[in-house]
């Protein structure tokens, strides 16, 4: 049977599946995130320097799963407690061992003054499949921004 695109039906299946094993990626960064578990966050990402990451903070940009791993651990020491992470509207695209997604992220915490953090972000990721398993190879944070004001709008809901 032909499908449409020249797509089988175990190509669709093939797509289908790595898109479920990128969307259980995205769940157990979520989870890994809300233990505060870097070690476990960081399992999701090439391990290596062709990691690259573009960020809302300094210093904006990291290269390198090592350089990666330090923004992480700076992240978290700005909290009183452990943040939480929501990964919404999810939307995964698989063509072969690369990918990609992008999902609205909603962080929420108390940082170390005892303020409430609220923040919604915009995320884009890069998947690779290596040795069978996918990993984000690019990362890539943003927010809206007022174009009236020219200030980034952390609360937008989308």
């Amino acid at each position: 049977m032909n499908l449409p695109g020249n797509l089988t039906e175990g190509s669709q299946l093939n797509i289908a599946e790595d898109e479920v094993a990128i969307r259980m990626l995205e769940n157990r960064f979520a989870a890994a995130f809300n233990a505060g578990d870097i070690d476990a966050m960081m399992r999701n990402y090439v391990a290596d320097k062709s990691l690259v990451v573009f960020d809302l903070v300094p210093p904006r940009q990291h290269l390198g799963a090592d350089e990666y791993r330090r923004a992480w651990e700076g992240f978290f020491t700005h909290f009183k407690d452990r943040p939480k992470i929501t990964i919404n509207d999810l939307v995964i695209t698989v063509d072969g061992n690369l990918g990609f997604g992008h999902s609205i992220q909603h962080v929420m915490g108390t940082d170390i003054q005892g303020h409430p953090v609220d923040r919604t972000v915009r995320v884009t990721d890069g998947y690779r499949k290596i040795g069978g398993n996918w990993l984000i190879a690019m990362e890539h944070i943003s927010v809206p921004v007022d174009l009236k004001t020219g200030k980034a709008d952390f609360s937008s809901k989308l």
